[in-house]
């Protein structure tokens, strides 16, 4: 007997009810089954039918009946059946929060680390660091300059620890800050332990609920980093909103408008490694020339001659913003597609 057939089980045993259970997208050979789509609650006259988590796999719950007893106890069960997973006192703060950061802790499994450590109603978000080498005297060193006592350092794998930063009523909750805060923390590992790390930044939420989407937006800042090779080693969530939306469409819809919108000489310019770090650092220089030329210690008429090249290849002049857009996006979709 499993762990979930065993809470099943107990529920039956305690409430006196009927309770069985199935995989949602699944069809039982037996037992009754919900063929609506549906949110929360629902009863087909005869069942009462729920829907929740375990184990981080969705199920639907079925209670026979379909009185208000049995609505009343499926509004509840969701919470109490993931509670079985929360082995809270035998988890230190660090192994906690690590289930929280991954999406493996029940609503009532935040509650009570939030309650117990003090961080209720407090925003917070992710620092992601991937360090190459000396973890435990990174941890060491977060820790120290951690901004208050309620900052967190958790080790996620053998080169991958993230620090949870919470804001206080007093701190200055913006996106700057946060960026700034991370490069004074890479700027610290080098100095003082000679690391050279990458560190993703992910978003301020507003509750410790809700850093597990923080988490898995800078865990992803990182991947495009290295996908798209981001010039510095500190980025943020900001940097990647346009590649995030171009990535949830379908890969075979993306391969389409790529091939409508570019030809083949469209294309050997993607194939042309200089051309394209030639364009990328003219982006990241805000499309001023003379500060790319000495980002790239290029002659300024060099620069010129090759920006020319792109418009004559594309019909992009991407001196002009709008132009720039355009590239930008196409760059990505090249990107995407070669990944």
């Amino acid at each position: 007997m499993n762990e979930l057939e065993k809470v099943a089980k107990q529920i039956t045993e305690k409430l006196g009810l009927s309770f069985s259970y199935y995989a949602e997208n699944t069809r039982p050979k037996t037992g009754a089954v919900c063929d609506r789509q549906f949110e929360g609650v629902i009863d087909d006259g005869s069942n009462t039918f729920f829907r929740f988590l375990f184990k981080s796999v969705g199920y639907i719950g079925v209670l026979s009946g379909a009185s208000e007893t049995e609505r009343n106890y499926a509004a509840l069960l969701p919470s109490y059946i993931e509670s079985f997973m929360e082995k809270d006192a035998e988890l230190s703060k660090t192994e906690h929060l690590k289930r929280i950061l991954q999406g493996e802790s029940s609503s009532m499994g935040v509650y009570k680390y939030a309650t117990k450590y003090s961080v209720r109603g407090a925003a917070c978000f992710t620092i992601v660091l991937r360090v190459p080498k000396l973890m435990r005297e990174t941890l060491a060193l977060l820790e120290q300059y951690g901004g208050n006592s309620l900052d967190t350092t958790v080790q996620m794998n053998a080169q991958t620890c993230v620090l949870v930063r919470f804001i206080d009523g007093e701190e200055e909750d913006t996106y700057r800050a946060s960026v700034d805060y991370a490069e004074f923390l890479a700027q610290s590992l080098k100095e003082e332990l000679g690391l050279d790390v990458a560190v993703g930044v992910g978003p301020t939420v507003r509750e410790l609920k809700d850093v597990a989407l923080s988490y898995a937006q800078a865990e992803n800042t990182l991947r495009y980093a290295d996908v798209f090779d981001f010039p510095g080693s500190v980025h943020s969530y900001r940097e990647c909103i346009l590649i995030k939306m171009i990535e949830d469409v379908p890969e075979t819809k993306l391969a389409e408008y790529f091939s409508q919108i570019t030809d083949d000489r469209f294309k050997e310019v993607f194939e042309d490694e200089e051309m394209l770090e030639t364009a990328e650092a003219f982006l990241q220089s805000s499309l001023n020339v003379s500060e790319t030329s000495r980002n790239l210690y290029m002659h300024r008429n060099t620069l010129l001659y090759r920006l020319d090249k792109i418009e004559k290849a594309t019909g992009l002049n991407i001196r002009l913003f709008s132009d720039a857009v355009s590239f930008r996006v196409l760059t990505v979709l090249h990107q995407l597609l070669k990944k």
